[in-house]
């Protein structure tokens, strides 16, 4: 069994909900070695994504893009349009007037931040980690409880299909497969890196296990919606979450 040393936490799909979110770290009480890591869907639709950004600033919280991140970005023209690291326009730093809706998500789901923010939010998105983060590019991080290698998306990804070799549209949106049934990706898939994503809620984290061991586990537990707020930690095996204050939309 892997020897732990510190713990790194993944979050699901945050939407906004600042305050869940400062519970949920509180909750979690992060050691200096500790990191928490986010898969995406940090700000739409909840009613504080300032909140969420100045929190993830302050515990240095590193993201993949989900779709809400990645509409945004490619309409101010610097979202990455391959999976390759070095795939990343220049940090732009101004833009002309920001409208509310040059902030909406996927399917112009509302963002709603002052506008004396939204020029930082549009900074702070292109500090996004790329579209998946194995656990050997996160500091300090380490395989699972049982020596597994892990990783961490947004959405989903095709079965038999390496990582490198996803679609971007897969990562960000994916949720079932083509074919007979119609069965949700991670069904299907057999490991052995363990998966852990959002994207499709659910009152209690998809946890999808072969042989006694899960194999993905999806994180988005609906606080938005108001569910909870639910972190993950693959080194110690552990859930932790959080209720939500009240349901900000109706899912």
């Amino acid at each position: 069994m892997t020897r732990v040393n510190m713990a790194t936490w993944v979050v699901g799909d945050i939407h906004g909900c600042a305050e869940e979110l400062a519970r949920l770290l509180e909750h979690l009480q992060l050691g200096p070695a500790d990191r928490l890591v986010s898969v995406g869907d940090l700000f739409h639709r909840g009613p504080d994504p300032a909140g969420v950004m100045d929190l993830m600033r302050e515990h240095r919280v590193p993201f993949v893009l989900g779709n809400h991140e990645l509409v945004v970005l490619r309409r101010i023209g610097v979202a990455p349009t391959s999976l390759a690291r070095d795939d990343r326009p220049p940090l732009r730093t101004h833009f002309p007037d920001i409208d509310e809706d040059d902030l909406d998500g996927d399917g112009h789901t509302p963002c709603q931040v002052d506008p004396p923010r939204r020029a930082e939010m549009l900074e702070f998105l292109q500090t996004h980690s790329g579209f998946f983060l194995r656990h050997s590019e996160i500091d300090g991080a380490q395989a699972t409880h049982d020596g597994r290698p892990w990783c961490i998306l947004h959405a989903g990804r095709v079965p038999g299909v390496e990582l490198e070799r996803s679609s971007i549209r897969d990562l960000t949106s994916l949720r079932r497969l083509a074919g007979r049934g119609n069965p949700w990706w991670y069904e299907n898939y057999v490991g052995p890196e363990l998966v852990l994503f959002g994207h499709t809620p659910s009152q209690l984290p998809r946890v999808h296990s072969l042989r006694g061991n899960p194999v993905a586990i999806g994180l988005d537990t609906g606080c938005v919606y108001g569910g909870k707020l639910t972190a993950y930690s693959p080194e110690l095996d552990e859930f932790r979450s959080v209720k939500a204050a009240r349901a900000y939309v109706q899912a």
